[in-house]
């Protein structure tokens, strides 16, 4: 027995331990925690993954404390359900801090409509002495290109010409069968779609769109360049 119970000893002393999950895997897994606290409306996981003078900005711009973070963590609205699940993960880990970025790409079922959305978020946590804790997280919404649809002929034909926001700065718009290109006079156009009648964006660059004017006749007279709210107006020349 004495040999057996030497031998037993010796055999688990041979064998490794466990390897430690690493520090990118756990920040990994308890950022998926947090999603997913999201979606099953648990504040509990919040509340213990957040310091306690942590910094939260959402994807709106709103900036909230620790207190009311976690108070914003509530069941979802009947007739809503989702999943949010953690992609593009980069983890830098420097010490007791480690930053964090990834994307959070949400599917959503509002009242049997089918959504779609990507975030991405940034997250520094601290290394404390019950486990690392988010200091602070700003998230920024990934924008993506709208739906695009074929306008009719004619239409199209209204927004070819020329346009000026400047002395300097020509834009032009043309078209080629179904499809519409544009860009400054000497520089390289780029595809054009329609999201809707007289509303024009680029494709692969949804921050931006341009909106017709149109006088009492019909006829296109210039646009406006919007990004972010904000206009730049172009006058059509010819």
């Amino acid at each position: 027995m004495r040999r057996y119970l030497i031998a037993v000893a010796l055999a688990l002393a041979a064998t490794p331990a466990p390897a430690a999950e690493d520090v990118s895997t756990l920040l990994k897994r308890q950022t998926q925690e947090l999603f997913d606290a999201v979606s099953a409306g648990d504040a509990g996981v919040w509340d213990r993954y957040l310091d306690a003078d942590a910094v939260v900005a959402d994807e709106n711009g709103v900036v909230t404390d620790k207190k009311d973070t976690v108070a914003q963590v509530t069941p979802l609205p009947t007739g809503i359900s989702g999943t949010i699940t953690v992609t593009d993960w980069h983890a830098h880990i420097h010490g007791g801090v480690a930053v964090t970025s990834f994307v959070s790409d949400e599917h959503e079922d509002f009242h049997g409509q089918k959504l779609h959305a990507l975030y991405l978020t940034t997250t520094t946590w601290l290394q404390e002495p019950d486990g690392w804790k988010v200091a602070g997280q700003q998230t920024l919404a990934l924008q993506q290109d709208p739906p695009a649809l074929q306008l009719p002929a004619a239409t199209l034909d209204g927004y070819v010409g020329r346009y000026r926001a400047a002395p300097d700065l020509v834009y032009e718009i043309a078209r080629t069968g179904d499809a519409l290109s544009g860009g400054t006079v000497g520089g390289k156009a780029a595809p054009l779609a329609a999201e809707l009648r007289d509303v024009l964006f680029a494709p692969g660059q949804p921050r931006t769109r341009k909106i017709f004017m149109r006088d009492a006749t019909g006829r296109v007279t210039g646009f406006v360049s919007r990004r972010e709210g904000r206009d730049v107006v172009w006058t059509k020349i010819f």
